[in-house]
C-alpha cells in the first residue's frame, strides 16, 4: 500500500522542485536584464545632460530695447555684442506666446 502512493508523490515531489528551479531561475534573469537596462539608460541620460549643457550657452542681458513711436530703440548693457546688431545676426524670440 505504501509503495503504490510513493510513486506519485515521488513524480509529484520531483515536478515541484523542478517548477521551482525554473521559476527562481527565470526571475533572477529578469531582474539581471532589467539592472542592465537601466545601467544603460543611465548612462545614456547621463550623456544627453552632458550634450545639451556643452552645446547651449546660458542667456545673458546684452541690452534692452524700446519703441519710441515708430522708431526702435535699443540701449546697450554689453558692447561687445553691438557688432552682431549691426551685421544683423540676431534672432527674434516672442516671449507674449
Amino acid at each position: 500500500m505504501g509503495l503504490d502512493m510513493l510513486i506519485p508523490f515521488s513524480i509529484l515531489l520531483v515536478l515541484v522542485i523542478y517548477l521551482i528551479y525554473t521559476r527562481s531561475k527565470f526571475e533572477k534573469d529578469i531582474v539581471q536584464l532589467y539592472e542592465k537596462k537601466f545601467e544603460e539608460w543611465k548612462n545614456n541620460s547621463s550623456l544627453d545632460t552632458k550634450k545639451d549643457s556643452n552645446n547651449e550657452s546660458p542667456k545673458l542681458l546684452a541690452g534692452l530695447v524700446y519703441k519710441q513711436g515708430y522708431k526702435l530703440k535699443i540701449e546697450l548693457l554689453d558692447e561687445s555684442v553691438k557688432d552682431n546688431l549691426e551685421k544683423g545676426k540676431f534672432k527674434i524670440d516672442n516671449l507674449k506666446g
